[in-house]
């Protein structure tokens, strides 16, 4: 039975699977957008050990009372352990002059960003400050890839933005062509009322026959009556031809 075996061993000895892990958790940390590649059982065995150290930060967010100070550099000293300590040649150089004093580390400058960047920002927000996505196989050992990221990171924040301009510019545009249609609707509306009040006139003789007190020919049914013609004509002539006969 596996007891008191918890966590991925990765093939590697205790100091070594620790090592590794310090530096993929300072790279992830130090990383410009937030995230890093690496194979999926790395990835997970990192989640853990990474979101311990970010609680630690939240912690010093929401320290109260009189000895805050103290408690805050105990929290930093208990997060300094998920990263290698680094400058061991910081205190040779101190207080010599003409010599300038050693670089920081990146462990040194993750655990600083820890503290006072990524504290800040997770500080109401109970856990899960990360995120795997997994990439598929390496060619060559056919290792599955996955990409493990702090979320909230730049990119998410600009995909967001990005994603409000676009659907605020769209709800925009919509309204635009809502109301070019209605206004064309309107104008074509009274478009055709004065074209229908145009249609209702009468004829200029209609109008001085009515000035001149006549009685107006009403001309749809002058319009309506049957036009003399060829057939008219034969009408007449059979009349005529009865009458002699008779």
């Amino acid at each position: 039975m596996r007891h008191l075996k918890a966590h991925r061993k990765l093939g590697r000895t205790t100091e070594h699977r620790m090592s590794m892990l310090r530096n993929l958790a300072t790279s992830l940390i130090n990383a410009q957008d937030e995230r890093i590649v690496t194979t999926l059982p790395k990835a997970k065995e990192l989640r853990p050990f990474i979101e311990k150290a970010i609680t630690l930060s939240r912690r010093a967010q929401h320290l109260e009372g009189d000895n805050t100070a103290i408690q805050a550099v105990h929290l930093r000293r208990q997060a300094a352990a998920f990263f290698h300590a680094g400058n061991h040649g910081q205190a040779a150089s101190t207080g010599k002059r003409g010599q300038l004093r050693a670089p920081r580390t990146a462990g040194v400058a993750a655990l600083k960003r820890l503290f006072d960047e990524l504290g800040e920002r997770f500080k109401d927000r109970p856990g899960g400050y990360t995120r795997i996505i997994k990439l598929g196989r390496r060619e060559g050992d056919n290792a599955e890839l996955a990409i493990i990221e702090l979320v909230d990171n730049p990119q998410e924040r600009l995909a967001i933005e990005n994603a409000a301009k676009r659907a605020k510019h769209g709800t925009a545009g919509k309204k635009k062509t809502t109301k070019a249609s209605e206004s064309k609707a309107a104008e074509g509306g009274r478009k055709a009322g004065r074209d229908k009040a145009d249609k209702t006139y009468e004829k200029e003789e209609t109008t001085k026959a009515r000035g001149r007190g006549e009685e107006p020919v009403d001309e749809q049914l002058e319009d309506n009556k049957p036009k003399g013609g060829r057939r008219a004509k034969k009408t007449e002539q059979t009349a005529e031809e009865q009458d002699t006969t008779e």
